[in-house]
């Protein structure tokens, strides 16, 4: 199973927002910590708005912050929700039934269960837990700790 990069970008800014101390950052602070398009993580801000992980803060010194405690973020809930397909194989996809075993395909059934496996390990664990290395995660991501920003929206 490989993740689409809006998933991995998904995670990536819920861990960014949770691990500033002013609870807020812009587009370009996250863009800047991970060494990705800003123009990608627009859309990827948007849509996680739209699931409710995410407001965002108009004007000046605003941005974006957690919409919900880190602990209330399940990491297979935001996987199910920001991935477009589970179909791993062609046979998983309506109407992708081409193979010629796939009447007595054993296999179908195997990767559906790794698959269930795999969303099931990711629902152990929530955003909270991801945060756990607060200090190691603000140093890589050039992220200033709260007493040396001079206010939101600024690294």
């Amino acid at each position: 199973m490989r993740l689409t990069t809006f998933t991995d970008y998904s995670l990536r800014v819920l861990t960014y927002l949770g691990t500033a101390p002013a609870g807020f950052a812009t587009i370009e602070q996250i863009a800047g910590g991970y060494g990705i398009s800003a123009n990608h993580l627009m859309k990827v801000a948007h849509q996680l708005g739209q699931l409710g992980y995410v407001d965002t803060v108009r004007g000046k010194g605003g941005g974006l912050r957690l919409a919900r405690t880190p602990e209330s973020i399940s990491v297979g809930e935001v996987v199910r929700r920001t991935e477009d397909s589970f179909a791993i194989v062609e046979c998983f996809d309506q109407g992708g039934a081409d193979c010629a075993i796939a009447r007595s395909c054993v296999l179908k059934r195997a990767l559906h269960e790794a698959m269930d496996a795999f969303l099931e390990a990711l629902d152990r664990y929530t955003l909270a837990d991801l945060l756990k290395p607060r200090r190691s995660l603000a140093q890589i991501l050039r992220i200033a700790p709260a007493a040396r920003r001079t206010g939101v929206g600024t690294a």
